[in-house]
């Protein structure tokens, strides 16, 4: 079982900074596909970023210019910094991960961690 631990949320004003992070363990010499998604009240979850297991760096055009993902592989840990930010950007943010483990694949989603952007 992937073991998910997310941090990092809090309340900030707009054009302030947070970053995220999200810690995915257990299957620890196996590759992993992390991302973050996003889940604002009576709206649909969205893709924010991720990181493929090859280090390949995906962006929703919302987070372009703003967001930066980056990972540390040793330690399992996918961070999101989140700069000038936007009432817009207040959500549940979501980590999600992908542990590829020869021919099996194992899932986790991390509890969530709110942010919340105020005007």
């Amino acid at each position: 079982q992937v073991q998910m631990v997310e941090s990092g949320g809090g309340s900030v004003q707009a054009g302030g900074s947070l970053r995220l992070s999200c810690t995915a363990s257990g299957y620890t010499y196996c590759s992993r596909d992390m991302s973050w998604y996003r889940q604002a009240p009576g709206e649909e979850r969205e893709f924010v970023s991720g990181v493929d297991r090859n280090g390949i760096i995906t962006y929703a055009d919302s987070a372009k210019g703003r967001f930066t993902t980056s990972r540390d592989k040793a330690k399992m840990t996918l961070y999101l910094q989140m700069n000038s930010l936007k009432p817009e950007d207040t959500a549940m943010y979501r980590c999600y991960a992908v542990v590829r483990c020869a021919v099996r694949d194992y899932t986790g989603w991390g509890q969530g961690t709110q942010v919340i952007v105020s005007s």
